[in-house]
């Protein structure tokens, strides 16, 4: 029989490409969106329903998808999105949101779905992260610390479903080419004048980064070769000077501080 996988924001970017090479693999591929009237008839997989946001259409959409398959083998929970901004000029309510969509909205699916695994005695969750969810550049803070808690959060659970034979991975990329960094939310209003110069500078350095992204192909492989190993590793950064930016950090902090002190400074 073939596997079942559920990708949450499967309507563009990772998520779609990913369904889409999935269903060519010939899983049975479900995907959800907060609008998926909006793809009817343009998707070679079934879209689903769901706000990760919203209690009442998160426990609707579990309901639902069980009316359309009998198991599900794989959660890729990928439904997310940025804010970016200087710390100081970000309201605690805008931080909120961020940390109720890509922290929150993704324990609730994740809980939601738990039950379904135990009961069948396996399974596997898949989180797409990002690397700021292991490091801390500027200008994301709130961003950086809503995947720092979903990084911990599943780093705990994962030895909580080990002995139900249910595997979970986190994959961390690196600036890829998707629609994250256009559909950002920017909290730069320009609200505190001490920060004019830095602020001009940092958006700069965080727009080369978005400039030069690679394509994200590499990530969707990655998750397809989680999906398709018996013992998928629990971290796995992705990109070009991910291993180096790592062992920066761990080994040569000061280097590594250095770095990224450097590219805002000569950011134009």
């Amino acid at each position: 029989m073939k596997k079942t996988v559920l990708i949450t924001g499967a309507s563009s970017g990772f998520g779609l490409m990913l369904a889409n090479k999935l269903h060519l693999q010939g899983f049975n591929v479900i995907g959800t969106s907060r609008e998926p009237e909006k793809y009817a008839g343009k998707l070679a997989f079934k879209l689903l329903r769901l706000n990760i946001d919203d209690d009442n259409s998160v426990k609707s959409f579990t309901e639902e998808l069980f009316q359309h398959t009998k198991q599900l083998d794989v959660l890729v929970n990928n439904a997310g999105y940025m804010v970016t901004g200087i710390a100081e000029e970000t309201s605690i309510e805008l931080g909120r949101q961020q940390f109720e969509t890509n922290f929150w909205g993704t324990v609730k699916v994740t809980n939601a779905l738990l039950p379904y695994f135990r009961a069948q005695k396996h399974g596997q969750i898949i989180t797409v992260s990002s690397i700021v969810g292991l490091i801390g550049p500027p200008n994301l803070s709130y961003y950086a610390a809503s995947k720092h808690a979903v990084q911990g959060y599943f780093k705990s659970l994962r030895f909580e479903l080990d002995h139900f034979n249910i595997k979970v991975s986190m994959v961390e990329p690196v600036w890829f080419k998707t629609n994250l960094g256009h559909n950002s939310v920017s909290a730069n209003k320009g609200s505190i004048t001490d920060y004019d110069s830095y602020r001009k500078k940092v958006n700069a350095a965080t727009q080369k980064g978005m400039d030069e992204a690679e394509a994200p192909d590499a990530v969707v492989n990655t998750i397809s070769k989680l999906i398709n190993t018996n013992e998928p590793r629990f971290s796995n950064p992705v990109g070009k000077m991910t291993g180096m930016i790592l062992f920066l950090q761990s080994y040569v902090p000061k280097m590594f501080e250095n770095s990224i002190l450097n590219s805002v400074r000569t950011a134009k």
